[in-house]
């Protein structure tokens, strides 16, 4: 027989993926204008990217971080990389599917 998170865990699982979905969106953002703008900022010349990619790798580790946070709801196994933006449809370790029965 199939299981399923409890709407508990379903609900923390959901939380984990709208927090990573919006600092994706907000890193994707801010590295965006930080690339356009940085000559005129004065992060980077043509020699250097020394402040610029200081400001590059503190938006990235945040992503790494949330990655490497997930685990799954029933089994308390790390999801680690096996999730992108949102959870995977089944848990590797314990079988638990992470998607709403719906």
């Amino acid at each position: 027989m199939a299981s399923y998170l409890t709407p508990e865990q379903d609900q923390r699982l959901r939380r984990w993926e709208t927090i990573n979905k919006s600092y994706f969106i907000f890193a994707f953002l801010a590295m965006i204008c930080l690339l356009v703008f940085s000559s005129q900022l004065g992060l980077s010349s043509g020699d250097s990217w020394g402040p610029l990619g200081v400001l590059l790798a503190l938006l990235i580790i945040p992503i790494i971080v949330l990655q490497l946070r997930l685990r799954c709801p029933a089994c308390e196994h790390s999801i680690g990389w096996q999730a992108k933006l949102m959870a995977p449809d089944q848990c590797r370790h314990c079988g638990v599917f992470l998607r709403a029965r719906r």
